[in-house]
């Protein structure tokens, strides 16, 4: 059966039947056979792809190198930092059956690396000269969500990075750690085009072992918050439960401090959620799989002149080093091609046809705007063509940060959370006393929860649990003096 072209719901009235359908139409994602799991397509792995490469340079040019651990954990591994199998307890997946009649242990699929990558570096170090020693992979892990599923935002399987290193000192580790949250954060905004907020994240939510978790968090239209990337310092909690040692300059031993960072697949939703509209996906150009599309329209008698001109419109801009798909499909009309290519949110259309042709002249419609311009001279729109796509992109970006803006809001009380959250998107900025059962009253009641510690000036990580008093005032919820700014929201 043939499946309709545009989408069917409205964004504003069901976002979570929106997204579904649009990530399926666009040709992103689709469901698997395996419940809480997706296919990524041609068009969503050119994305994924892009992604990786750009994130990948940063990588390498800071010192990281790429390497490739096992899908599958023997369980004396996990079971060597009990916090790690704590924390990942629910999430964790067992082979049942491995054929190996002699296998003396359970195996299990990777919720993460920590464990067996701690175990490769304690074999390694053996000296201060080894560090610090980063390393990055590339992969797929399994947590088995036992929650609502949908592509990229929760799946129980998907592709990610996760960087893990050892350093002779702490702060070499604090280094690292804020480095590679800086990293994210270029990626998401630069890239992206979505404005984020860096912080922690409170004790109680940190990576399970960690001495502090630190992540980036970007607001969706619905008001929801996606944790788009975090950067963990472990300290020297799994350096010691897996030895991880070497010797320093003095011939002493010492205990490796280490961090490990992650960015993952799930940053495809917060695209498609944050820019996407009511005819699909609108793609930030920095990022898009596809810049600019040419579409040649024609009458039977000048289709070949049509075509040979609007072919060298497009040969003119790939030489300019742009990603650009030429559509000569004789079976499909110029307006399915332009709703195809909306639905899949090329960032900008060229039409060309024989009035172009005759004025050497191309008529663009810019994707996030709708702005249509007609008879633009040819050789200057290639000229500029590249400042255009860098007007969009920041015009993108633009336009969320002033919904971000917008709406954080700061509350003083209880009931004015609580309030402020039911009535209202976004973010809630309200003084904290570091407690659980603080957070706990508000998400009992409005499900919604700290999402992040933002970075000011009282955030330094170890004040996260502290005693001592960081900010004048009181808590919101209890009344308690307050340590940290914490902003509540609902998420993903």
């Amino acid at each position: 059966m043939t499946q309709e072209l545009g989408v069917t719901v409205d964004k504003h009235k069901d976002v979570h039947e929106w997204y579904s359908e649009v990530v399926r139409k666009a040709e992103l994602a689709d469901y698997s056979p395996v419940k809480g799991c997706m296919i990524i397509k041609p068009y969503g792995m050119r994305l994924w792809e892009l992604i990786k490469e750009k994130l990948d340079g940063k990588f390498k040019a800071t010192g990281a190198q790429n390497a490739y651990f096992p899908l599958f954990i023997p369980s004396d591994l996990l079971e060597k930092e009990s916090e790690i199998v704590e924390g990942f307890d629910l999430e964790v997946a067992w082979l049942e059956e491995d054929g190996e009649k002699d296998q003396d242990q359970r195996l299990a699929i990777r919720p993460t690396s920590e464990s067996i990558i701690t175990d490769y570096m304690s074999d390694e170090i053996r000296s201060h000269r080894q560090l610090p020693m980063q390393l990055n992979q590339w992969a797929n892990v399994v947590r088995w969500e036992v929650s609502d599923t949908r592509p990229f935002l929760r799946t129980r399987e998907f592709l990610w990075q996760e960087g893990h290193t050892a350093h002779a000192t702490d702060e070499s580790a604090e280094k690292e750690v804020m480095m590679r949250l800086d990293q994210y954060r270029e990626m998401i905004e630069e890239e992206f085009a979505i404005p984020s907020i860096t912080g922690y994240k409170p004790e109680h939510d940190k990576f399970p072992g960690a001495k502090y978790t630190s992540t980036i968090e970007t607001l969706m239209p619905d008001g929801r918050s996606i944790q788009s990337g975090t950067s963990h310092h472990l300290g020297q909690h799994f350096a010691e439960a897996f030895d991880v040692t070497f010797e320093d300059e003095n011939g002493d031993t010492q205990t490796a401090h280490t961090t490990s960072w992650g960015f993952s697949t799930r940053v495809i939703g917060a695209i498609v959620l944050a820019h996407g509209d009511d005819d699909g996906l609108v793609m930030p150009p920095n990022i898009a799989p596809i810049q600019a599309v040419v579409v040649p329209i024609y009458q039977e008698d000048n289709q070949e002149e049509v075509e040979e001109y609007a072919e060298k419109v497009a040969e003119d801009l790939e030489e300019k080093g742009l990603r650009v798909e030429y559509d000569d499909r004789e079976h499909r009309t110029p307006g399915y091609k332009f709703n195809e290519w909306e639905l899949k949110g090329v960032p900008l259309r060229i039409e060309v046809g024989p009035n172009e042709m005759e004025d050497q002249a191309v008529t663009t419609v810019r994707r996030d705007s709708g702005d249509k311009q007609m008879g633009l001279d040819r050789e200057q729109f290639i000229d500029e063509v590249e400042q255009r796509l860098d007007e969009i992109q920041k015009s993108m970006y633009s336009e969320l940060e002033d919904y971000q803006q917008e709406n954080i809001r700061e509350a003083t009380s209880k009931q004015e959370i609580l309030g402020t959250i039911g009535k209202s998107r976004g973010y809630v900025k309200t003084k904290w006393c570091g407690k659980e059962g603080c957070e706990t009253e508000i998400k009992d009641q409005v499900a919604a929860e700290i999402v992040v510690l933002p970075f000011e000036e009282d955030s330094e990580p170890e004040q996260i649990q502290g005693d001592e008093d960081h900010l004048e005032g009181e808590c919101a919820v209890c009344g308690d003096s307050a340590k940290r700014w914490a902003y509540f929201a609902k998420n993903y």
